[in-house]
């Protein structure tokens, strides 16, 4: 059969009127959306209109026509953002160097150099700190209520604990911490790792000056605390454990000279302050110790925990010193978690 006009209108007519305005219709649509310039749009609505001849179709047609006509016009006409897009692909054009690959790597410059500026977990709103407890705690207003912050990572010989005396350089690393902190402003990081709250319900959490200084890191850079693992590691373990071994390399501040004499089990506690960093054994020097916790679990902790420094032995509750890992595993005993 021979292709001709005639013949595809000879066509169209054999159809019913339904058929005949789907088609009108999917002509309309093709010209509209698949070939969008305005000639097309008016060819598109004189042809809907001209393949019916019944009075209800033609009105249609019509209507079509003003429609497409209209929005013909206003298309027609560039906006700002058009303009843009052409002085852009021009500008592209002209410079043939800054290809895809061009521009994924300007991309990828920009993200790191975003994620190295902004403060750490995204956090852009600072808050204000109330009280500096001592070394490694601070209270700090959020949204109206006073929050006490315990700080990840790092732990500080003790100076408020009445249960303890006053350990060496705790003093210095409460005026320290005060130096940095009181009142400033201070962005808070969490980690999913140490959980939201410690047992004594205080948030955990990394402290930030606006500056972007890492309060944690800074207190272990200048001897003021050392790393403090606590079960699990976090986010920023490798970069403490290094800071601590530098300083203590260097001998500054707890790790000098001053907080490494020997003190035995048996001195009486008092106000003075007691070496921080040197273990504390028993008479018979065995140093291992076997605490029994609140909850009536026996725990051993060596000098590699981290909670080794802070904890007391009170042999008149059933607590004890042990010689060697295998004395207190044998006793009933368990490795304290956080134990390098």
């Amino acid at each position: 059969m021979k292709l001709s006009f005639e013949n595809i209108i000879a066509k169209y007519k054999s159809f019913t009127h339904k058929q005949q305005l789907l088609i009108a219709l999917a002509i309309f649509i093709f010209g509209v959306v698949i070939l969008p310039n305005a000639i097309v749009y008016g060819i598109a609505a004189i042809v809907s209109f001209k393949l019916v001849n019944k009075k209800l179709w033609k009105n249609i047609g019509v209507s079509f026509f003003t429609l497409a006509t209209v929005f013909s016009l206003l298309l027609f006409v560039p906006d700002d953002s058009t303009l843009t897009k052409v002085t852009e692909t021009v500008q592209v054009e002209q410079n043939p160097i800054l290809t895809n690959e061009n521009l994924k790597v300007e991309e990828q410059i920009s993200n790191h150099t975003s994620t190295s500026i902004s403060t750490p977990d995204s956090l852009s709103k600072a808050y204000e700190v109330v009280k500096v407890v001592d070394g490694d705690t601070i209270d700090v207003s959020i949204n109206g209520k006073t929050e006490r912050i315990r700080l990840i990572g790092i732990n500080t010989p003790e100076t408020v604990d009445p249960r303890k005396p006053v350990e060496c350089f705790g003093v210095e690393a409460s005026n320290k911490a005060k130096e940095l902190l009181s009142g400033k402003k201070v962005t808070l990081e969490s980690d999913s790792s140490q959980g939201e709250r410690d047992q004594y319900d205080r948030l955990l959490r990394y402290v930030f000056l606006e500056d972007a200084t890492n309060i944690n890191l800074q207190m272990i850079q200048s001897g003021y605390a050392y790393e403090y693992t606590y079960n699990l590691p976090y986010k920023y373990q490798k970069e403490f454990k290094e800071a601590q071994q530098q300083a203590s390399v260097s001998k500054i501040g707890l790790w000098g000279d001053t907080c490494q004499t020997p003190v035995t089990q048996t001195q009486p506690p008092s106000a003075t302050p007691v070496p921080f960093s040197a273990p504390i054994s028993n008479s018979n020097s065995c140093t291992i110790k076997g605490n029994i916790s609140s909850s009536d679990e026996k725990i051993f902790h060596t000098i590699s925990c981290g909670s080794y420094s802070k904890t007391v032995i009170d042999e008149s509750k059933g607590e004890k010193w042990f010689c060697s890992e295998q004395e207190a595993l044998d006793a009933g005993w368990r490795r304290a978690l956080n134990c390098n």
